[in-house]
């Protein structure tokens, strides 16, 4: 089996604090910052960094590809990946045109997750009834999946002028462009993972990895009974996480712009305020953040590895509004120089 891959994920999220006077000399300034963490990455041996996607004011992040391209022409061998892009709200022609054109810049480093996307906001921006949420994910998908394996087809949907032949250029560097499915909970999405034979990411914010592996196991069991072949059923994890040289630094450093997150996202979701308490029970081996020092993370890690069954990739979300730049270059470095290794190894 080949050795886990690393990789980190950001939803370029603006400094806390920042006021509407100075949002966008702000804005520029983390725009910087993060370019200059993607090429960390890179210098340090992380296998992947992926951009997430949203369409809100605290956020930098609503037109991924832009922000990838420009990390690619600063890096050399990291992946690039969207973490995710919200397939329902977007039209998939264009989705892949900009991915290929990203793999073409990137010589070969570009891949896409696809999702249905658990902040809605861009369904009404572009248009879209929520009331379609399931029926626009799945026509998409199947649409994106047909422009990938040829670059002129027949096709019809409901949410979409027909193709009848047109060409779709250009297409990407890569023989065929990584489409991986970013999963939550819904047993209907793993099960469509599996059948489709496409490789699996995982997105975990709470609970315990037990309660996720009936959901794996579904998902290889659908993709056995299609046929696919099991290396082609990649399981990835998305989950929160953060490093730093001791595991008291990653909490101090990393709860606070967690808790505003989650109490921003809580009050409109109906979820609970949350706690110290409960990040601390989160992030040890009780919860699914892999947060604290290097030993302490790669542990978790592995257990993370052991209970869902293999892992291939594991992403970290570490971006918060309250982590400046320098310890999430510091960050990085560990997760780079110390996690990775110590992970490659015990995986292989």
């Amino acid at each position: 089996m080949p050795a886990m891959e690393i990789g980190i994920d950001s939803f370029a999220i603006l400094p806390q604090g920042t006021q509407l006077a100075n949002t966008r000399q702000a804005a520029a300034e983390r725009m910087a910052q993060l370019l200059t963490e993607i090429e960390t990455a890179d210098r340090v041996g992380l296998d992947s960094f992926g951009m997430g996607e949203h369409h809100r004011p605290e956020f930098l992040d609503s037109a991924p590809t832009l922000i990838l391209a420009a990390a690619a022409a600063r890096t050399k061998s990291i992946r690039l990946t969207s973490a995710v892009t919200v397939l329902g709200a977007a039209d998939p022609v264009r989705v892949f045109q900009q991915f290929a054109t990203l793999d073409l810049i990137s010589n070969g480093r570009a891949e896409i997750v696809v999702g249905r996307g658990s902040s809605v906001e861009a369904f009404p921006l572009f248009g879209y009834s929520l009331t379609d949420y399931d029926d626009l994910f799945a026509e998409k998908l199947d649409l994106l999946l047909k422009v990938r394996d040829a670059n002129s087809i027949e096709w019809s949907g409901r949410f979409r002028p027909a193709l009848r032949g047109e060409g779709i250029y250009p297409r990407p560097l890569q023989e065929r462009l990584p489409i991986w499915l970013g999963v939550g909970g819904t047993r209907q999405s793993f099960v469509r993972a599996g059948m489709l034979g496409l490789p699996l990411m995982l997105a975990v914010i709470g609970g315990r990895y037990e309660q996720f592996r009936p959901l794996v196991d579904l998902y290889r069991e659908a993709g056995r009974r299609a046929g696919h072949p099991s290396e082609t059923l990649r399981v990835g994890l998305h989950t929160v996480g953060f490093v730093a040289p001791t595991s008291k630094d990653a909490a101090n450093i990393f709860y606070p712009g967690w808790a505003q997150m989650m109490s921003s996202v809580g009050r409109e979701r109906g979820w609970s305020t949350p706690t110290r308490r409960d990040f601390d029970v989160m992030r040890s081996d009780k919860g699914t953040f892999l947060i604290g020092d290097p030993d302490e993370v790669t542990a978790n890690l592995m257990r993370a590895n052991d209970i869902l069954g293999g892992l291939s990739r594991v992403t970290f979300q570490m971006s918060t509004a309250s982590t400046d730049h320098e310890a999430m270059t510091d960050a990085i470095t560990l997760l780079g120089e110390k996690v990775a290794p110590a992970i490659r190894s015990a995986s292989a």
